[in-house]
């Protein structure tokens, strides 16, 4: 019998356990990955970079979104995830992730949003099966590293490209891995997830298969675990703001979090985020974190819109410090 807490091998590289951060678009930066490193995730894929960006040297790309802390490395493996739909260039940006450091590479097949699939990537490649292979077979080519690869069962209701895709990606790109997250491209995050379509895929193949999707709390996400027989479980909007989730999974929480220690928590969020992107950007960027740790809270609404139009972090900071003032007697 298999456990979360259980380690286990992708590509020949150790996990510490079966509960991972799952690559989160336009969030997942190194801090957000240490993060959940810190409360216990065994693996923290990064957020989706574009391999064209990669392939041409974009700075800030390079810089920022490829980066890697130190911290990340002593606390257990890191993916980079790239999309794209060329070859080549895919080969040549899979190269720099590996000169970056990264243990392994992801590859997006899965993201429906318009901007990506019009370029030939994320969801589209469900239905272009040889091109898709190429491009996994090129990342593992240009990066001497494990490549794995997130799909979804295809493009709308019915359509089951993405499970036919998955059988080619094993036998002829030798990906050493899956995370399938099974609702389909046009679903996004709508609707239940078809764990019953994950648990046949993930018996039918000879890699390890991640689930993803609807993985909101601790008990969906064991009950999903035992149901599908996945190889380890991928946490994304059920984590955020929610960094305890992975030591509830690992058995390694006790009670939630007082308001204090969410406070502190946030605290941290917000000096890592200046470290990473400078006070200025780091302003902007936090506006889209304060939410999932004011609910947690119960802020009242004033508060959440007050830090939505503070200028400057000591504002913010200022704002939020009014929570841990005792309650009026």
């Amino acid at each position: 019998m298999r456990a979360l807490t259980d380690p286990w091998t992708l590509g020949g590289v150790r996990v510490p356990n079966r509960v991972l951060l799952a690559p989160l678009a336009g969030i997942g930066s190194w801090f957000v990955r240490l993060q959940a490193m810190r409360y216990g995730a065994g693996m923290a894929v990064s957020e989706m970079v574009s391999s064209h960006a990669v392939h041409h040297r974009n700075e800030r790309t390079c810089t920022q979104m490829l980066r890697i802390h130190p911290d990340e490395r002593a606390l257990g493996p890191t993916s980079i995830q790239l999309f794209g739909a060329d070859p080549e260039v895919m080969r040549s940006a899979s190269a720099r992730v590996a000169e970056a450091g990264a243990d392994l590479i992801d590859l997006n097949m899965g993201c429906p949003v318009p901007k990506v699939c019009k370029t030939g990537a994320g969801a589209a490649l469900l239905a272009d099966p040889d091109r898709a292979v190429a491009v996994a077979r090129a990342a593992g080519e240009g990066s001497g590293l494990p490549v794995t690869v997130k799909l979804r069962p295809g493009r709308a209701p019915g359509d089951r490209d993405g499970v036919a895709l998955a059988f080619r990606l094993v036998e002829e790109a030798g990906v050493a891995g899956l995370t399938f997250h099974p609702r389909h491209a046009a679903q996004h995050h709508k609707g239940g997830p078809d764990y019953e379509l994950a648990a046949e895929l993930i018996a039918a193949l000879p890699i390890p298969v991640v689930l993803s999707g609807g993985l909101r709390d601790a008990a969906r996400t064991r009950a999903a675990f035992e149901q599908t027989g996945a190889a380890a479980v991928m946490l994304a909007r059920g984590s955020l703001g929610n960094p305890w989730l992975f030591s509830e999974l690992l058995g390694r929480g006790g009670a939630p979090p007082t308001d204090d220690e969410v406070l502190d928590e946030l605290r941290w969020v917000m000096e890592r985020a200046v470290e990473h992107f400078g006070a200025a950007r780091a302003t902007r960027n936090l506006r889209k974190f304060y939410p999932w740790y004011l609910e947690r809270l119960g802020a009242p609404r004033a508060l959440a819109d007050a830090l939505q139009r503070a200028e400057t972090l000591d504002k913010a900071w200022t704002l939020l410090e009014q929570l841990r003032l005792p309650a009026a007697a």
